[in-house]
């Protein structure tokens, strides 16, 4: 899966990414989940590719997305209730906030999801199969590229509440099992991994070779089947739930030195950010609180959003910071950004905060019927930990880089003083540039920043045909039009 990674430049390209023929403004969520423009994603080979699967289908001018899936032919809202049946205490939106959809497709595991409260970080690899996460992302569905390859996730460890891979075509006993040691990072402890694949209940000898690596390597690093079914629905397909452990009473009865492989990992891996590392051959540690006591997993959804989160530095006052850091931006939200700004956020669906923080924009943007896309820069405080723990999604990004997204897949850019430490190691224009390729026409820019800041971006926007108003000497709204240089 090397040739299949994160290969950006050092610089993105100083260049504007053409619209596609026919481009119209997006379908608007909810109706988009089920239906967009051909013209937009004008990609027609996965139609043929999985027709026998439900996947996407074409008619006219329009994608329908029908629900179905490789593992879930029956539709995606059977899959979803017979997963809750088989394991109750998965108790999605609830218990389960927030998950990881590996090998996605064009994400509708995810996108049936949020029925439940349940929002899901679906990401795909570069596309065999043609555009699966720009579909998602057109659809209004949060995803991105991404790839278990040779390097890290770029996730926090201990962030998701359940991973699910409906044959994601991922060998997880790769390589030393490197590939499962990863997902064991990136989970919860407590936390699901739900395997839905061949393997599971097809008897041939590749099948059962499989199942066999797989049970040796589970019970290495002390997960548990918790749940195992053979058949779901009038298809013969099956899963099994694996359950990470939440204490380290299995770690260390393994009974020698040569069974204890992998080993835990240093106490080091802990205090990396995972921007550009390769994977570990090793288990990752447990969390503890600023005392050194093991989190517990977090209150239920939607009480965690805004219940102090155990991942909080040590500081006296960081109780105190994150709780006035949430009533700020609630504030802000209400009285500037709805009230204030010229911005139509009935058209908003597709959000990302290019400096999240401890997450509180997303978090006063909760009861929208919009998601958001929450960026740490790997420069900054690493807060993402808190922002999962509080059941919203986000990633860790160097901005002096592109985000790995395709064009035009975000209605509205949120950036709260990006700027002040990246153009020490990149220029304004550079960023500048690759928020045109991701924001879409029509979309929105909302950038709170110095003075100093606004008066070098203003005239890039501009150039770019942009049109831009100022608020309070602070805050800068962009609204992105369809101009591209004539050829």
């Amino acid at each position: 899966m090397e040739h299949r990674e994160r290969h950006c430049p050092l610089r993105p390209p100083r260049c504007l990414v053409p619209l596609p023929l026919h481009y119209k403004v997006p379908i608007q969520w909810p109706k988009s989940r089920d239906m967009i423009w051909y013209s937009n994603v004008p990609h027609p080979k996965l139609v043929e590719y999985k027709k026998d699967q439900n996947w996407v289908r074409k008619s006219g001018d329009y994608f329908s997305f029908p629900g179905g899936g490789t593992q879930f032919k029956d539709g995606v809202n059977y899959y979803i209730d017979f997963i809750q049946k088989t394991l109750p205490a998965i108790k999605w939106g609830e218990h389960i906030r927030v998950v990881l959809d590996v090998g996605c497709g064009v994400a509708s595991f995810g996108g049936y999801l949020l029925d439940k409260d349940v929002i899901t970080m679906s990401f795909a690899p570069k596309d065999e199969h043609e555009a699966q996460i720009q579909f998602a992302l057109e659809r209004g569905i949060p995803a991105t590229l991404s790839v278990i390859g040779t390097q890290k996730l770029t996730f926090p460890d201990d962030a998701y509440d359940l991973i699910h891979c409906a044959r994601c075509r991922v060998h997880w006993e790769a390589d030393g099992g490197r590939p499962l040691l990863e997902l064991n990072r990136v989970l919860r402890p407590g936390g699901f991994f739900i395997w839905s694949a061949t393997p599971v209940y097809q008897n041939d000898a590749k099948d059962r070779k499989i199942w066999k690596s797989m049970e040796a390597l589970t019970k290495s690093i002390c997960w548990k089947v918790v749940a195992m079914e053979k058949r779901v629905g009038s298809t013969r397909v099956g899963l099994v739930i694996y359950q990470k452990p939440s204490s380290y009473s299995c770690y260390d009865l393994r009974p020698s030195i040569i069974a204890r492989r992998p080993p835990l990992c240093d106490q080091k891996h802990k205090e990396k950010v995972q921007w550009n590392e390769r994977l570990s051959y090793c288990i990752s540690r447990l969390p503890v609180d600023s005392k050194g006591n093991l989190i517990s997993w977090p209150a239920p959804w939607p009480q965690r959003l805004t219940s102090n989160p155990q991942s909080l530095p040590s500081e006296p006052d960081a109780e105190d910071i994150f709780n006035e850091d949430t009533k700020h931006w609630a504030s802000l939200v209400s009285d500037v950004y709805f009230d204030a700004l010229a911005i139509k956020w009935g058209s908003v669906r597709n959000v990302m905060d290019m400096n999240a923080g401890y997450g509180g924009f997303a978090a006063a943007l909760n009861e929208f019927p919009l998601w958001v896309m929450n960026v740490v820069p790997i420069d900054t405080q690493d807060t993402l930990p808190i922002i999962f723990e509080r059941g919203l999604i986000g990633i860790y990004h160097d901005w002096c880089e592109s985000f790995n997204t395709y064009p035009r897949t975000y209605d509205l850019l949120h950036s709260s003083f990006l700027f002040k430490n990246r153009t020490l190691r990149c220029e304004i224009i550079d960023i500048a540039v690759e928020m045109d390729r991701i924001l879409r026409p029509d979309g929105y820019l909302l950038l709170q920043d110095t003075m100093e800041t606004i008066k070098k971006l203003n005239p890039v926007l501009r150039s770019l045909h942009w049109s831009t108003s100022l608020y309070q000497g602070q805050f800068l709204v962009g609204k992105k039009g369809s101009w591209r240089p004539s050829e």
